[in-house]
């Protein structure tokens, strides 16, 4: 691990994780391409979620991983607190995972090469979309799991046709990026006006995001080798009908939404 900032800064939203959060912090401190900074944006926890990951950080010598705090309800605004304060320390590529989540271990590589421009060996995207996919650890049988990665499928197929995502404004066609396995060049994060800083319930700022980011450039991609592997508690918590009404713009909408 370089004692120097790296371009690359990891951004992970975090809300009441003591429970999940040191597997992610595991894979994260074993991803093969380790040269990165990470920002971690505790939203108001009560359950010592922050002090976890400090005292994991200390323990295995990451000294470029932060602990920063966004008292604003809602991933939007605790993404954003994160994509803006690595920017503004120097960072050029821009990754986002959630605090219940497990990137592969060649995420950040993978990454790495998608963002990086053509001329110095990488694919030039400015942004992407990786796959999800479900977490084999949380008791969920395995057709479950397929079912709800079939849903997602078919949640990218509604995208791509729903009126709201066409128009003459935009570059490119709709892709999905989950907000749990998106990146972003700096440059076009600022561009794009960043996460919307709204509330969970209020609006899907990783869609947002992606259609900002069709106005101002082309060079985006859907990418199944950057993969990350997801909870299925709201599933768990919801049923997979609710969840999917949920993700169609709030359909359903259940009066505690702090499952993330």
């Amino acid at each position: 691990m370089k004692a120097t900032a790296s371009d690359l800064a990891v951004i992970v939203p975090v809300f009441n994780e003591s429970a999940r959060v040191r597997e992610t912090l595991r894979q994260l401190h074993a991803q093969r391409d380790d040269d990165f900074d990470a920002y971690f944006v505790d939203n108001h926890s009560t359950d010592g979620s922050g002090d976890i990951i400090r005292a994991f950080a200390a323990e295995h010598g990451r000294d470029r991983w932060h602990v920063i705090h966004e008292p604003v309800k809602g991933t939007g605004a605790a993404a954003d607190t994160g994509m803006r304060a690595a920017i503004a320390a120097g960072h050029t590529l821009l990754a986002r995972t959630d605090a219940d989540c497990i990137p592969r271990l060649d995420w950040t590589s993978n990454i790495r090469t998608a963002l990086t421009p053509k001329s110095a060996g990488g694919d030039g995207l400015d942004f992407l979309g990786g796959l999800l996919v479900s977490r084999r650890d949380e008791g969920e049988p395995l057709w479950r799991r397929k079912l709800m990665e079939s849903a997602v499928t078919l949640a990218v197929v509604f995208g791509k046709l729903r009126a709201s995502n066409r128009g003459s404004q935009y570059l490119g066609g709709y892709i999905m990026a989950p907000g749990c396995n998106l990146a972003i060049r700096a440059e076009t994060y600022t561009a794009a006006g960043g996460f919307p800083r709204t509330k969970i319930e209020d609006l899907h700022e990783d869609r947002a995001l992606v259609n900002a980011v069709r106005e101002i450039t082309s060079h985006y991609a859907e990418r199944r080798d950057i993969v990350v592997a997801g909870s299925s508690r709201r599933v768990q918590a919801w049923g997979l009908k609710n969840t999917l009404l949920w993700y169609k713009d709030h359909a359903y909408r259940p009066d505690h939404v702090d499952i993330r």
